[in-house]
C-alpha cells in the first residue's frame, strides 16, 4: 500500500491503469517497412515490464497513403500492422501495461517527394514552414476518402487488441481544419467553428461506428495555438467541450502551442535550458472547465513535478516520455523506493532532434534506448571478477567505471584534474546548459555505490597505470583544441575553450570561426556577446550549426539574434595577420577564388579536438591485444577474445574522444558496449 498520488490506479471507463504515469504517443522511428518490429515492440515491452501503467504507441501513425511518414512512423493503412501491433500489445499485457496507438493524418505536414509521391493535401494552399511543402487544398472526395481511412486504421488496432487509440489534432490535418489560419474552405468545411470541426466529427462517428461504443477512443488536441489569427485559448476551450459534448472522446490529451516552425516544436516541447512543464496550469484549466480525464506530456521530466501534477488535480496521467527514454526503469525504481537512483532526463532533447533529422530516438545518456535487443539496461554480473583501470572522468570513463562495477569488477578511475566531468563540466557553465552536469553527477553516484575507487589529480602516466596490475585498462582521456592549422597566423588565435574556460577575457570586436559546428561554438558565441562583444560568427557549412540539432538550436538562436550576431556561412578562416593594434582575419571560400578581410581585436577558434592519446600509445606495447578491437565481436556482443602479443600483462582499450571527436551519446555507447562484456 502507499499514499503516493502517483501508485494510485486510474480509472478510464472500463479500463484500470495502475498508476498515474504515461508514455505519450511518440514515434521513436524504429518501424522497419512502417511495421512495428521486434526492434519496436522491445522498447516498449522494456518500460511495460519496469511498471509504466499506459504506453502510447507511433506518434503520428499514418492512416492514409497520401500522409507519407515525416520521420519512420508505423503505417497504420497497411493490413500487415496489425499482426505486429497484436505481438506488441500482448507482450505489454502480459506485465500489466495498457496499449493504446496514436492515429493521424498530417496533412501538409510531411512532404511529397515521400512515399508514393501523392500530393499533400490540407484545409488551405498555405505551406507548412518545417516541411516545406505546399499543399492541395482538400476537395469533397479527399474527405470522404480520408474519414473512411481513420475508420479503417482504427479497426485494424481494435482488432490487434490495443485498449484504445487517440486521434492527434496538432498540426495535422484535422486541426489545419479548426485553425483560421490553414483552413481556407468556404462551409461546410470551413468557415465558422461547426464546420471547421465538421471533419474531426465525421472521423470520430466513422470511428464509433466501426469500433462500438465501448473501445477507447481519444484526442491529442491543441487548446491555444499561441499565434496571431489562429485558435485561442477561448476558442480552444470551447472546442474542448464540443468534444466532450459529443460523446464520442473518452479521454483529452491537452498541447498549447504550434509545432509548425523549429521554434514553435521547441515551445510546445520544450528543451534542455527551458522552463519544466509549462503548460502544465493550462491543461489543468481545460480539465477542470470540461470534466473529462485529462493527460498532459510536455518536459515532466522528474518525479516531483508530476506528483504535483496528480496531487493537485491538474491532470489525471501525467506524461513522462523523455524520462522514459533516459530511465526505463524510472516506475520500478519508484516502487522500490530507489527513486534517487533514477538516471535523470537533463533535456538534452539528443532524442527528439535525431528523429526530425531523419534518425531513430537515442537518449544522450542512456545507449540502451532503442538498441534492448543488443544493450542491456540492467548489466549482468560477470562470472570471472578483474582488475579495471580506468583513465579520465568525463562521461566514457565514468560509464566504463560504472559497467565495469555493475559486472562485478575492481575498478580504480585515474582523473587529471580536481573533478570529473571533462568537456561536459566545461560546457555546463553555461545556465541553460547546466542540467548536462547530472550525466556526471548520476555516474559519480553509481560509481560511488558500486565501490569504484576514484584517484583525482591524478596525472596518469604508463607506470602509473601499470602499477595497478590490471587485467583491463581503459584509456577515455578525452581531446584538446588543436591548432587551427591556418597558413598564418595560428599563435593569434585564442580557442573557444579559452573563452568559455574563462582562461581569456573576450574582446570587443569579435570573429569567430567555427569549423566544428557544434555547441561548444555556439556557448562561445554566446559568451563573447554576453560580454558586450560585436560577434560575427564564419562557417564553411552552408547551414548553421551542422551538429546542433532543430530544436536544441533554437534557445541558442534566439539569445544570439537578442545580441544581433552577424552569421557568415559558406567562407572560411585562411589566415591572421596582426595590422597596428588590430587582427586582419583573412577569409577564403570553398566555392571559388575569392576572399575577404575582417579587421577586429580578437579571432576565436571552434575546431573541435583531437584525442589526448600519449596514454594509450604509451600503454599499447604492454597490451596483450596491443589496443585492437575486435569490431565484429564488438558489434555482435560477443567478448574481445583478441591476443597478439603473448607477452602483454593486460588487455588496452580506448573510447569516446580518446579515438576520435565525436559526442557524449558516442563516449557512453562505446563505453556499454565494451564493456558489458568484459
Amino acid at each position: 500500500m502507499t499514499n503516493d498520488p502517483l501508485l494510485s490506479p486510474f480509472r478510464l471507463r472500463h479500463l484500470t491503469l495502475k498508476n498515474r504515469i504515461f508514455l505519450s504517443a511518440h514515434e521513436p522511428a524504429y518501424a522497419e517497412d512502417g511495421l512495428p518490429k521486434d526492434r519496436y515492440r522491445a522498447y516498449h515491452v522494456e518500460r511495460a515490464r519496469a511498471g509504466v501503467a499506459l504506453t502510447m504507441t507511433a506518434g503520428s501513425a499514418s492512416v492514409s497513403r497520401d500522409s507519407p511518414p515525416a520521420f519512420n512512423n508505423i503505417l497504420a493503412w497497411k493490413d500487415e500492422v496489425v499482426g505486429w501491433m497484436k505481438r506488441l500489445t500482448d507482450d505489454c499485457h502480459e506485465h500489466g501495461t495498457a496499449v493504446m496507438i496514436q492515429l493521424t493524418h498530417l496533412g501538409r505536414r510531411t512532404r511529397w517527394d515521400r512515399g508514393d509521391w501523392l500530393p499533400v493535401v490540407s484545409a488551405g494552399p498555405a505551406r507548412e514552414i518545417a516541411h516545406r511543402a505546399f499543399p492541395k487544398t482538400a476537395e469533397d472526395w479527399d474527405i470522404a476518402r480520408i474519414v473512411t481511412d481513420y475508420a479503417d486504421a482504427a479497426e485494424r488496432m481494435q482488432a490487434a487488441g490495443l485498449d484504445g487509440i487517440e486521434l492527434e489534432a496538432y498540426g495535422h490535418l484535422l486541426d489545419q481544419f479548426w485553425s483560421p489560419l490553414t483552413n481556407a474552405l468556404e462551409p461546410p468545411w470551413g468557415g465558422d467553428l461547426d464546420d471547421r470541426m465538421r471533419l474531426s466529427m465525421e472521423v470520430l462517428r466513422a470511428i464509433r461506428d466501426r469500433v462500438g461504443p465501448d473501445f477507447i477512443v481519444g484526442i491529442r488536441h491543441v487548446a491555444d495555438e499561441a499565434l496571431p489569427g489562429g485558435i485561442g485559448a477561448a476558442e480552444g476551450l470551447e472546442i474542448a467541450r464540443r468534444l466532450k459534448d459529443s460523446g464520442l472522446v473518452d479521454f483529452l490529451n491537452v498541447i498549447r502551442g504550434h509545432i509548425d516552425t523549429d521554434a514553435g516544436l521547441t515551445d510546445v516541447i520544450p528543451v534542455q535550458g527551458m522552463k519544466s512543464a509549462p503548460h502544465l496550469d493550462f491543461a489543468g484549466g481545460i480539465r477542470a472547465a470540461t470534466g473529462l480525464p485529462t493527460l498532459h506530456a510536455a518536459r515532466i521530466p522528474d518525479l516531483a513535478t508530476a506528483r504535483h501534477a496528480i496531487a493537485e488535480g491538474k491532470l489525471d496521467m501525467v506524461g513522462m516520455t523523455r524520462a522514459h527514454l533516459a530511465d526505463p526503469h524510472l516506475i520500478a525504481k519508484l516502487v522500490a523506493g530507489t527513486e534517487d537512483r533514477i538516471r535523470p532526463c537533463v533535456g538534452a532533447n539528443y532524442c527528439l532532434d535525431r528523429i526530425y533529422q531523419g534518425g531513430s530516438a537515442y537518449c544522450l545518456h542512456n545507449p540502451a534506448t532503442g538498441r534492448e535487443l543488443t544493450m542491456p539496461h540492467l548489466v549482468a554480473k560477470a562470472a570471472t571478477p578483474l582488475k579495471v583501470v580506468v583513465v579520465g572522468a568525463g562521461p566514457g570513463g565514468l560509464e566504463a567505471a560504472r559497467v565495469a562495477a555493475e559486472r562485478g569488477h575492481e575498478v580504480v578511475l585515474h582523473e587529471a584534474g580536481n573533478d570529473p566531468g571533462g568537456q561536459v563540466r566545461l560546457l555546463a557553465r553555461h545556465p541553460r546548459r547546466a542540467e548536462m552536469m547530472a550525466v556526471i553527477d548520476w555516474r559519480m553516484a553509481e560509481c560511488t555505490r558500486l565501490g569504484v575507487g576514484f584517484r583525482f589529480n591524478s596525472w596518469a602516466e604508463p607506470e602509473t597505470v601499470q602499477a595497478e596490475a590490471p587485467d583491463v585498462a581503459i584509456v577515455a582521456t578525452g581531446g584538446l583544441p588543436p591548432e587551427p592549422g591556418l597558413a598564418e597566423g595560428d599563435g593569434l588565435a585564442v580557442s573557444a575553450w579559452d573563452i568559455l574556460s574563462g582562461e581569456v577575457r573576450p574582446g570587443m570586436n569579435v570573429l569567430l570561426w567555427d569549423d566544428a559546428g557544434d555547441h561548444a561554438g555556439l556557448q562561445t558565441a554566446e559568451a563573447l556577446a554576453a560580454a558586450g562583444a560585436r560577434v560575427e560568427i564564419v562557417c564553411r557549412d552552408r547551414s548553421l550549426v551542422p551538429e546542433v540539432m532543430a530544436m536544441s538550436l533554437t534557445p541558442a538562436l534566439r539569445a544570439l539574434q537578442r545580441a544581433d550576431v552577424v552569421w557568415t556561412p559558406t567562407w572560411r578562416l585562411d589566415a591572421i595577420r596582426r595590422t597596428g593594434n588590430t587582427l586582419t582575419a583573412v577569409l577564403g571560400s570553398d566555392y571559388g577564388p575569392e576572399t575577404r578581410e575582417r579587421q577586429v581585436d580578437q579571432v576565436v577558434v571552434n575546431t573541435g579536438t583531437h584525442p589526448l592519446d600519449d596514454l594509450y600509445f604509451g600503454l599499447r606495447p604492454g597490451a596483450s591485444n596491443l589496443g585492437e578491437v575486435d569490431y565484429p565481436a564488438l558489434i555482435e556482443g560477443r567478448p574481445q577474445a583478441l591476443g597478439r602479443n603473448p607477452e602483454g600483462r593486460y588487455r588496452l582499450f580506448r573510447i569516446g574522444d580518446a579515438v576520435a571527436a565525436r559526442n557524449v551519446h558516442a563516449a557512453i555507447y562505446d563505453a556499454l558496449r565494451l564493456v558489458k562484456d568484459l
